[in-house]
């Protein structure tokens, strides 16, 4: 269940929205105040902040600066200011979206699950490991080459995994073995190394060692394509 931190201090607006929002599989987290809220997000993780942007105890703009800077939540501001300065400082801060007051319950959920899948699809792009057009994700196991998803076995994906985690650096043959040591129970050996590394360099087009250089008498070394 994703979890929302409203931030309002009009409690007939809270009252529906908090109903809504769990209606809609939302935890939602009210706080009417800054100090309120602000203590809320160092307890709590939360998905999504709602900010009202004119508080009791100052306005929504300073407190999405804060999360910014802290927490780096996607945030969607919820007011009736509808200035156009208003506008551009909240996009400006870095928020997700601008709703005015009042607000179409079904458009606002819409709203909200636009923002959390943008917030979503950026967080799994900084969970990759990348060079050059090479992208692999060590949490779900994929590998792809530019739009290609490419098929790895287990004992490829720990090479290239070692290896991306360091574009530039040379390892040793003695290195990539001990990263991959045991991976099934049983000892990979040397020759095993070289049908392997052959294997790789072949699934991700880089039959001519552009990418993953052999350093000569030394090892490999995966080309820093950011250098």
């Amino acid at each position: 269940m994703e979890r929302i931190l409203l931030v309002e201090d009009n409690e007939a607006i809270v009252l529906g929205l908090k109903y809504l929002l769990e209606q809609e599989g939302f935890e939602t987290t009210v706080a009417g105040r800054i100090e309120e809220a602000k203590k809320a997000l160092e307890e709590k993780t939360f998905d999504m902040a709602l900010l009202d942007v004119t508080l009791p105890d100052g306005d929504g703009f300073s407190l999405c600066e804060w999360i910014m800077e802290k927490r780096k939540l996607p945030v969607i501001f919820l007011t009736a200011r509808e200035e156009e300065s208003d506008v551009v400082k909240g996009f400006e801060l870095g928020a997700v979206d601008y709703v005015m007051k009042p607000f179409r319950n079904r458009e606002l959920i819409s709203r909200i699950r636009n923002g959390l899948r943008g917030s979503r699809g950026t967080q799994e792009d900084e969970k990759l490991l990348r060079c050059g057009e090479l992208r692999l994700n060590p949490e779900t196991g994929k590998a792809f080459v530019g739009d290609r998803e490419i098929v790895l076995t287990k004992l490829e994906f720990r090479i290239l995994s070692a290896m991306l985690s360091h574009p530039g650096k040379i390892f040793s043959r003695e290195e990539i073995l001990a990263a991959v040591w045991d991976l099934y129970g049983n000892y990979v050996n040397d020759n095993t190394l070289s049908v392997t590394m052959k294997r790789i360099r072949e699934k991700i087009g880089d039959e001519d060692g552009n990418l993953i250089k052999t350093v000569r008498g030394m090892g490999y070394r995966l080309e820093d394509k950011e250098a």
